[in-house]
């Protein structure tokens, strides 16, 4: 283990510390940081974050992206030998990154229409902050679970206060929906966490990736990688525990649903390829199949509810239970796409190669930004015309918003997967690592899982087409034509979203050379 000393180590502490301290003093010190001030000081908070971010990447060995550096480890718990462990590697770095580019981003967003209770929104997303980059810092399965768990509650205020206001019973009810859904999986996965206690004795993730399962029982890595993917796969979100995901994001705020889908998804991914993979091996090779199976019926299940939302009729519950869900819902749409695509990422993290994983982790960096800025869209659009429908919002985007009908298409190509776009190569290196899985899993089960996924490819084309045809082509002179175009403010929150998905997207390497090290660390015994 590569234990980097001095100052270098402090950063991930002040990484931690930034937006931390900064949700106290906004949310807490109202005579310190007047109303007026609240969002500028949140996204200075936040761009200091960015910017500790960034210093940590430029400072990173990527000659030794396999090791764990600006590391600190100390005792915090003796009693169970709990350990406050933190540290990045390459597989830690991309989504530290992610999640500080994103989270800035939201609050620079904020600054064109300050909201309502704009001191306890942006002290809440600052909170948030601080759970999603621990989670990707932790290297101890408390504090991994401690971080992971932080998120909830400020999740749960954000779509329950700020979330769609022509609903607020529906907004409350897809909040409480989600923090059910991600508590009841914590649990489980924390019902995992002591099960790999009981058998190994350390929580340590660091030495229990270096044991690699060794003296933990077939029986028991079996059951810990049962309760664990259960609890890392409602977040990620594994068909079929993702039906709090498409309510959350439609009633979410759009800086919800970008943090959601950019950020909060990862978590669960990120876990599985951090704990799930080498913490119990012999019980992932075993459960493997069953993932990759439930994550190609994501792969399609996402992509035939996106071309049911493009639709005109209402759309029923299974069994006709409930209401009727209106067809044509922008957000939902975006966020049925997820389902698909995290699909994805599943299906390559369930080949057990570094392959699979390497792409799983490139689509996730890639659905982070594409996503993120088609939620983006998809709440601007809806600002300007009062409604997520596509009846509502009607046609002509390219007529009377040629700027925001341009940034919508190339969100749609870039999220169906066009080569040359960020989108491509993690689906591919996905599908790539099922054709050729690890040599312990059964070969052709997983080529025809290969095949399926292609085809939930295909369907991704076919419905984002149908979508943009129907909102940018064409004129609609039911729609209003004087709805203003991209602002200033817009641009500079979307333009590094597009201009990270042409880079990854002519130069991939620029995530692989960081991730391959790690994932080969993790994966390849």
């Amino acid at each position: 283990m590569d234990r980097v000393g001095g100052a270098m180590n402090v950063l991930v502490w002040l990484l931690l510390a930034l937006p931390l301290v900064g949700a106290a003093v906004v949310a807490g010190m109202p005579r310190l940081v007047p109303e007026r001030a609240v969002v500028p000081v949140g996204v200075g908070v936040s761009g200091a974050t960015l910017a500790t971010a960034v210093v940590l990447g430029l400072a990173f060995d990527r000659s030794a992206a396999h090791r764990v550096q600006f590391e600190t480890d100390v005792s915090w718990i003796g009693a169970i030998d709990v350990r406050w462990h933190l540290g990045i590697d390459g597989v830690s770095l991309p989504m530290v990154s992610l999640t500080a580019l994103l989270t800035f981003l939201c609050l620079l967003s904020l600054t064109r229409t300050p909201p309502r209770r704009a001191r306890a929104l942006v002290g809440l997303v600052l909170l948030l902050e601080v759970g999603m980059l621990g989670t990707f810092v932790a290297l101890d399965l408390v504090v991994f679970f401690l971080f992971f768990e932080v998120v909830l509650v400020p999740m749960w205020f954000v779509i329950a206060v700020w979330g769609d206001p022509d609903d607020p019973g529906g907004r409350r009810r897809a909040a409480t929906t989600f923090i059910l859904y991600t508590v009841l999986g914590s649990a489980v996965m924390l019902v995992g966490f002591l099960v790999v206690y009981a058998g190994s004795g350390t929580f340590d993730l660091v030495e229990l990736a270096r044991r690699g399962g060794d003296g933990i029982a077939l029986g028991t890595q079996v059951a810990a990688a049962v309760a664990i993917g259960l609890g890392l796969g409602v977040k990620s979100p594994l068909w079929p525990l993702h039906t709090w995901l498409p309510d959350a994001h439609a009633k979410a705020p759009t800086i919800g649903s970008v943090l959601l889908a950019g950020v909060l998804l990862k978590m669960g991914t990120y876990g599985f390829i951090r704990v799930w993979l080498p913490v119990v091996p012999d019980g992932a090779r075993v459960v493997a199949p069953y993932l990759a199976a439930f994550a190609t019926v994501g792969i399609l299940y996402g992509a035939l509810a996106c071309l049911a939302q493009c639709g005109t009729r209402p759309l029923r519950p299974l069994a006709g239970i409930g209401p009727a869900a209106p067809s044509g819902d922008l957000k939902r749409i975006v966020a049925y796409s997820s389902v698909g695509h995290m699909g994805f990422v599943l299906l390559g993290i369930a080949t057990l190669s570094p392959v699979g994983v390497n792409g799983a982790i490139f689509a996730g960096v890639a659905h982070g930004l594409i996503t993120g800025l088609l939620f983006f869209l998809a709440g601007a659009i809806k600002d300007r015309h009062g409604s997520g429908l596509l009846a509502a919002i009607g046609g002509g985007l390219y007529a009377r918003m040629p700027r925001l009908g341009g940034l919508f298409l190339f969100g749609a190509v870039a999220s169906l997967g066009l080569p040359g776009l960020a989108g491509f190569w993690g689906e591919m290196l996905a599908l790539l690592g099922a054709f050729q899985p690890n040599a312990v899993l059964t070969r052709s089960t997983y080529v025809v899982l290969m095949v399926l996924a292609g085809f939930g490819a295909v369907l991704t084309a076919a419905y984002f087409l149908v979508l943009v045809r129907r909102l940018c082509q064409g004129s609609d002179r039911a729609a209003s034509s004087t709805v203003r175009d991209v602002t200033a403010i817009e641009v500079w929150s979307w333009a590094p979203l597009v201009a990270l998905t042409l880079v990854l997207g002519l130069y991939p390497r620029a995530v692989l050379a960081l991730t391959e090290p790690a994932v080969h660390l993790l994966v390849g015994r």
